[in-house]
């Protein structure tokens, strides 16, 4: 099921997400709800506060990306309780977009 992208200035945006226990209700199939919200939106990361929910969900498609990466083909994955514990390597610039922010593409620094 495609599900409403929350846009900027939702509070929900603003909120710190929870983590979530193995037994979250519907969990496979908010999963599956995701993904499948996210490439009809053609993107490539959604997040549950993206959604509405204020939990540490995260789904990742670089499959769009295998044209030019043909090691991304095929890679789907879905974190749960995801966090950043060390940022390393080299900073690289790389144009993003959000689609809680759409028509909008920066330059945004990340560590490789």
């Amino acid at each position: 099921m495609i599900l409403p992208i929350y846009v900027y200035g939702q509070p929900v945006l603003r909120k710190v997400a929870e983590d979530i226990t193995p037994d979250y209700p519907n969990l496979k199939e908010l999963i599956e709800n995701m993904f499948e919200t996210m490439v009809h939106a053609d993107g490539v990361g959604l997040a549950a506060p993206q959604i509405g929910l204020p939990i540490r969900v995260v789904t990742i498609t670089l499959d769009p990306l295998s044209e030019e990466y043909p090691e991304f083909k095929d890679f789907n994955k879905a974190y749960i309780n995801p966090h950043i514990l060390e940022v390393g390597g080299e900073e690289v610039n790389m144009e993003e977009g959000c689609l809680s922010l759409p028509g909008i593409h920066e330059t945004v620094k990340r560590g490789d």
